[in-house]
């Protein structure tokens, strides 16, 4: 792995962090260009993302599931 200085827009570089519950810049970056390169995300990284964005109740979900199935 080679260091690299680079210009990026710091507001979307802040998006990626929230979105994905990232801590630094070069994770913000290093996903983006995996996405980018169609490159496998590692099982630690993908578990590193558990419980990002989720909001919800599985129970009320499922409920109107069963609702609509009766």
């Amino acid at each position: 792995m080679t260091r690299t200085n680079i210009e990026i827009d710091d507001e979307l570089v802040a998006e990626v962090i929230r979105k994905y519950a990232l801590s630094s810049k070069r994770e913000a970056v290093d996903l983006a260009l995996r996405k980018a390169a169609g490159s496998p995300i590692t099982p630690d990284f993908v578990w590193s993302l558990k419980g990002v964005g989720w909001e919800g109740d599985l129970d009320v979900m499922r409920g109107a599931e069963a609702a609509v199935d009766d």
